[in-house]
């Protein structure tokens, strides 16, 4: 596979070439995804679940991100990596850059970050420090003691406006991919035609610029529960490789996600 850019994803938006994305944590199935031609992989925090085996990602700390990120590029060595900022590990752009440049240094090609507006300047003091961010609206799985649980985010008119008004502040301040979680289509489908930078789109809907989905999840091996806005790829298929071959397939041409995995 040829090594992916930020410029490959900008360009992928520009021409409407929908991509997919997936979680990743160790070098083996990096190696698969990269044979697939799987272009992002996201070390996401959400290993606390579903390598861990707790319930939130609130333990998992920039030690853990790191780890698993040298694993993944390792086994992916032209994927374009996406490594999650973990909980509290930004609560101020100083902070931030440390945990940035321990990220990046493991591998990572971009940051990313959860929260809304209160993040501009983080943002703007890490890309002026040539750290890469994606940042990350709509259900945010760090603020699960906030939300009361895992929650649909932007239902009410007074919140899509909001998120709108957050994504185009962060993206003013430099970020450069936005990832949107549990939000309803329509809003999703507003935000990314709004906006400038690629959207990446889990649970919602198909018209964002890219999609993510967790690797256990389109497996089917998910330890706690699999959520609706997500498929298990391997059923039907007749081993690991063609469950991811189909996922990207069906990202491209955005039979999937259908309306059964969305939020109205």
């Amino acid at each position: 596979m040829k090594k992916v850019t930020i410029s490959d994803l900008n360009n992928w938006k520009l021409l409407g070439h929908k991509f997919a994305s997936i979680t990743a944590y160790d070098a083996s199935f990096a190696k698969v995804f990269e044979q697939q031609n799987m272009p992002v992989l996201i070390v996401g925090d959400s290993l606390g679940s579903v390598i861990q085996g707790k319930e939130t990602t609130l333990g998992v700390n920039v030690k853990d991100i790191a780890y698993h990120t040298e694993c993944v590029r390792v086994g992916s060595p032209n994927s374009f990596i996406i490594s999650d900022m973990p909980f509290m590990s930004y609560p101020t752009p100083e902070i931030a850059c440390e945990s940035a440049a321990t990220l990046m240094k493991a591998g990572a090609n971009m940051v990313k970050l959860e929260g809304s507006g209160w993040l501009a300047e983080t943002v703007k003091v890490l890309t002026e420090r040539a750290v890469p961010v994606c940042v990350h609206l709509g259900l945010l799985p760090q603020a699960v003691n906030i939300h009361g649980g895992y929650k649909v985010q932007g239902k009410t008119q007074e919140q899509a406006e909001n998120m709108l008004n957050d994504a185009l502040q962060l993206q003013n301040a430099g970020a450069q991919v936005l990832v949107l979680e549990c939000v309803p289509a329509t809003l999703a489908d507003k935000i990314t035609s709004k906006l400038d930078i690629p959207v990446i789109g889990i649970g919602a809907g198909k018209n964002t610029d890219g999609q993510v989905l967790v690797m256990h999840d389109i497996l089917g091996i998910s330890a706690n529960y699999i959520p609706r806005f997500t498929k298990n790829f391997l059923a039907g298929s007749n081993d690991i490789n063609s469950a991811v071959a189909k996922y990207i397939e069906a990202v491209q041409l955005q039979t999937f996600p259908e309306d059964e995995h969305c939020f109205q």
